[in-house]
C-alpha cells in the first residue's frame, strides 16, 4: 500500500480535482482552513467528498463520555467524506484541520458519480480505495480496542513502513519518513502524548527503534 493515495503511480488528487476537467473547472474552488477549523461535524448533511490540497485534516468522533477518538489523520493528496459515495446521508465523524493552512477541494457527490459513470477505470480506482481505506480504519480500531499500547505502536510502525518507508542500504533497518508529529502518533494508536515518548524511549534503549524529528527506524531485530 506504498502511499494509500497513489494508483498505479498515479496522484490521487490529480486523479479527482474538478480543476483537471475542463466542464468543471470553472465553477470549481479551493477552501482554506486554519488549525483547529472543522470542515464538518458529526450529523452534518453528507453532501461532498473532499480532497486534500495541503496541509492535515483529523478525523474522528466523540464517545457518549465526551471523549474524542481519532481514526485517521490524513496528508496532501488524500479523500475524505468518500462514505458519501455509498450513499451516506449524515455523516457519523468530524473532520478538522490540524494545520496552520490547510487547503481542500471539495467535489460533490453528483459531480462524483458523473465522473465515475463516464469513466470505467476511474470508477475501478474508487472503489479500491475505498476497500483499501476501510480495511485500514478497521485494522487500527482493532489494535485500539484489544492490543495494549507497545502492540498498538510497533503495528502502526510496520503500517508506516508499508506507506512511507524504504529499507536503508547499508545497515538494512525500515527506515520511515512521515508526516506526523508524535501528538498525531499519540492520537491514532489511542495513548496520550507523555506516554507515547515513555514508550519510545523504552524502545529506543531496547535498541528496537530509533528516532529523530523527520524519521523513525525500525531496527533489524523488528523489521
Amino acid at each position: 500500500m506504498k502511499n494509500l493515495w497513489f494508483f498505479d503511480n498515479v496522484n490521487l488528487f490529480n486523479l479527482l480535482c474538478p480543476h483537471k476537467f475542463k466542464e468543471y473547472k470553472k465553477c470549481h474552488s479551493f477552501d482554506a482552513y486554519k488549525k483547529s477549523d472543522y470542515i464538518y461535524f458529526e450529523e452534518d448533511s453528507a453532501s461532498k467528498v473532499y480532497l486534500i490540497e495541503k496541509g492535515k485534516v483529523k478525523l474522528g468522533y466523540y464517545t457518549e463520555d465526551g471523549n474524542e477518538v481519532v481514526k485517521a489523520i490524513l496528508t496532501k493528496g488524500e479523500l475524505f467524506g468518500e462514505k458519501a459515495i455509498l450513499g451516506e446521508e449524515v455523516r457519523n465523524e468530524f473532520a478538522q484541520s490540524v494545520d496552520a493552512s490547510t487547503s481542500i477541494c471539495p467535489i460533490g457527490v453528483e459531480t462524483m458519480h458523473d465522473l465515475m459513470r463516464d469513466n470505467k477505470t476511474f470508477s475501478l480506482k474508487i472503489y479500491k480505495f475505498l476497500g483499501l481505506r476501510f480495511k485500514k480504519l478497521e485494522r487500527r480500531l482493532q489494535l485500539i480496542l484489544f492490543k495494549d499500547s507497545k502492540t498498538r505502536f510497533l503495528e502502526f510502525m510496520k503500517e508506516l513502513c508499508e506507506e512511507f518507508g524504504h529499507d536503508c542500504e547499508k545497515t538494512g533497518d525500515k527506515v520511515i519518513v512521515h508526516p506526523y508529529t508524535q501528538k498525531d502518533i499519540a492520537s491514532l494508536i489511542g495513548t496520550s502524548r507523555s506516554n507515547l515518548n515513555v514508550l519510545m524511549n523504552e524502545l529506543k534503549e531496547a535498541n528496537i527503534i530509533s528516532f529523530n524529528r523527520k524519521e523513525i527506524r525500525l531496527l533489524q531485530k523488528i523489521a
